[in-house]
């Protein structure tokens, strides 16, 4: 171990995106100035680290990804851990605090952390310190800042007890007299996702990890008369307020321009997710008309002379690029607009302070400038409150500056929720709102994520439509607003349809004759297959599909698969098939009419729709949202799934359907069963757990 000294801790983080290796930095880096050394890994690094024999104790920070499953980087290691022969002592001389990191907008909320923290209590693990849930949904800073705060006198209590226990009495005077200067607090602090509620109180500053930036020091150039807090400008108390700052990150990375010339590398050595294929679009529709409130696209595309395999209910990833004239906006903003097409050779800096630095896996060595802002680093992304602190040393106006140190601030905690994260705030926008900051090349490499390909549901069966794959998708839009000064379109979805643009020609009516056109362009794109959003394995179980808008996309697929297995099979036995869909105007954006031609088929049983801003002249007002048609059918969907033991698949937005269907179908179950709320909550998660509920949101 490359840590000996005994006030050592093991520290472990699994990340997929980057943001629980983030913060285990952020705790590596604050360790020091408490005494502390951080023996810090990840997680799939198991050759550098035993918990079969650690004496010390142990931190984990770790997130979760697509369904409630831990990080790609952790599945060796939760394999390892649920060997069902390991002994319930197996880990009996443990100590532990983990923090796990989720979002609650999806199912299964931290649960990458709950299954670690679970399983190792299993084995007879004892927590030093209590485990901490932080939700992205509300600021991960909300649960991640006080449980670092907390963590330190945890880990000295901790190492305290392990001296004691060695009999090492000399050293018990030189800890304990440690523990004195801290106040007394109890660690075990129940955070949660319910934290989003706690209040942030100033503390006093502690070590180097902050730094006191009082008022006085600061020549604030913002005109009294503005009384409204904004982006660029605070308001007291925050204004008048001494703050506490995060420590300056350590900066790591070099890049050196080159005069030669070569190719940059192919776009497959930056997934490491599995093999990519590259394959032409050969075909374009909308779906909606012109006067629809979004825009929906479908796209074909051709794998017949690909290995590339998927079912219905599968999802696939698309690699994309960042927008060529945000790429240019920031190379002009770095003073690099002349050198967009020139290599640069990127590699760690000498004499970093920054332990175990590395170059980041999806930063190549050697290739082009505008290569690895077009397509290596999320340029989009929400500045993360270490980005902000160090972009502080960039900016040379001293009002620009101190709004910089407010936003990064324990004070300024709010600013930053309502005015970065809330109003997704990205890099060029900071720049736009703060002239004087200059950031380099190098600090940006650090600091912005990796460029994530983005993630797609099939919509189309490779039995009914063989060697090809379809999908569905809304370009997504961002309009202007006070903190960003300019509208935006989806990275992938505004870049998809710019890229089929001179190629669509939707006709009046593209909702029934469906404008399309032919294409040579090509997209790379990866499999992303789907553990259990698939049909039935018996085909004469009922299913029931709700998914409004673009969420019927892979239940197109699914139908398509069923009428080509009862064309086949006609001698098979196969359930009734419900689908509930929803949508704005029924003449505007109402996807697939060809759902008619599976009603009258018979490959789908049951077609419920619903218009939610059609007007009706109607006695009775129609249904307006999907939710309100499953609970008009009641009785049946209560015997699909009760007495026929049938399935449900929804897709679509959480926020505003999933959640609202999930509250519809609690109430069918209660009612139908003649039951409590909570019994039918009770049978929605027996349901769920059985894999006969199932879900593919996005928020």
């Amino acid at each position: 171990m490359c840590c000996e000294s005994k006030r050592r801790f093991l520290l472990l983080y699994a990340t997929q995106k980057g943001q629980a290796k983030a913060i285990a930095e952020e705790i590596w880096q604050q360790a020091g100035a408490h005494g502390l050394e951080a023996d810090m890994h990840c997680i799939s690094e198991m050759d550098k680290y035993n918990l079969e024999t650690e004496k010390d104790p142990v931190v984990i920070v770790i997130s979760t990804t697509g369904t409630g499953e831990p990080p790609d980087t952790a599945r060796k290691f939760v394999k390892k851990i649920q060997d069902k022969t390991l002994p319930p002592d197996h880990f009996a001389h443990l100590q532990y605090g983990l923090l796990g990191l989720g979002d609650s907008e999806y199912m299964f909320f931290c649960n990458g952390g709950r299954t670690v923290d679970r399983r190792l209590q299993e084995l007879g693990a004892q927590h030093f310190y209590d485990t901490g849930l932080a939700d992205d949904c509300v600021g991960l800073e909300l649960v991640v800042d006080p449980w670092i705060d907390g963590l330190w006198l945890a880990l000295k209590e901790a190492l305290q007890l392990q001296k004691e226990k060695e009999g090492m009495n000399n050293a018990v005077s030189a800890v304990s007299s440690s523990l004195s200067t801290a106040p007394h607090a109890v660690h075990e602090l129940k955070l949660s996702s319910e934290v989003r509620n706690l209040k942030l109180e100033d503390e006093e500053v502690r070590g180097s990890d902050t730094l006191s930036q009082k008022l006085d020091d600061i020549n604030l150039v913002a005109p009294a008369r503005d009384t409204e807090p904004s982006l660029v400008h605070s308001v007291p108390p925050v204004s008048q307020s001494a703050l506490n700052i995060p420590a300056l990150p350590p900066e790591y990375i070099e890049v050196e321009f080159q005069d030669t010339q070569g190719e940059n590398p192919h776009l497959s050595s930056l997934i490491s997710e599995g093999r990519t294929f590259e394959v032409p679009v050969t075909k374009a529709v909308q779906l909606t008309r012109e006067d629809a409130v979004k825009t929906a696209l479908l796209l074909e595309l051709d794998i017949a002379d690909t290995a590339f395999e998927y079912q219905p209910g599968d999802a696939f990833c698309v690699i994309c690029p960042n927008n060529v004239s945000e790429v240019e906006k920031l190379l002009h903003i770095l003073g690099l607009s002349e050198k967009g097409d020139d290599f640069v050779c990127v590699k760690v800096k000498q004499g970093t302070k920054k332990k175990g630095a590395v170059r980041p896996q999806h930063i190549p060595e050697r290739s082009t400038l505008k290569f690895i802002l077009t397509w290596c680093l999320e340029i989009r992304a929400i500045p993360k409150k270490a980005f902000l602190r160090a972009l502080v040393e960039c900016t040379s106006d001293a009002g620009e500056k101190r709004r910089l140190q407010e936003l990064c601030s324990r004070q300024g905690a709010s600013d930053y929720t309502h005015f970065i994260r809330d109003s997704n705030v990205c890099l060029l926008d900071l720049l736009h709102a703060f002239p004087s900051c200059k950031p380099s090349l190098s600090l940006l490499i650090e600091h912005l994520p990796k460029l994530q390909a983005r993630s797609y549901s099939v919509s189309s069966s490779d039995l009914y439509q063989p060697g090809r794959l379809c999908f569905v998708f809304n370009v997504v839009e961002f309009p202007a607003s006070p903190s960003r000064p300019v509208s935006r379109k989806g990275v992938c979805t505004g870049w998809l349809a710019e890229l089929v643009a001179p190629l669509l020609h939707p006709s009046k009516n593209s909702l029934g004759t469906k404008g399309e056109s032919s294409s040579t362009e090509k997209i790379s794109i990866f499999p992303r297959p789907n553990n259990a959003f698939h049909l039935p394995a018996d085909p004469s179980v009922p299913f029931i599909m709700v998914g409004p808008g673009t969420g019927i996309a892979p239940f197109i697929g699914f139908l398509q698969h069923r009428q080509k297995l009862r064309e086949e099979h006609t001698d098979w036995e196969f359930g009734e098939t419900w689908l509930f869909f929803g949508c704005r105007h029924q003449d505007r954006d109402y996807l697939f009419k060809q759902l008619q031609c599976f009603l009258k088929n018979g490959t789908l049983t049951h077609l419920k729709v619903c218009f939610s801003r059609d007007s009706s002249a109607a006695e009775v007002a129609p249904p307006k949202y999907v939710q309100d048609i499953l609970r008009l059918c009641a009785k049946e969907v209560a015997r699909v799934l009760l007495k026929e033991r049938g399935y449900f698949y929804i897709c679509g937005d959480k926020k505003h359907m999933a959640d609202d269907v999930s509250d519809a179908v609690v109430d069918i179950l209660s009612m139908e069963m003649e039951a409590d709320k909570l019994e039918a909550m009770k049978s929605l998660a027996m349901l769920r757990e059985a894999k006969r509920y199932l879900q593919d949101v996005w928020s």
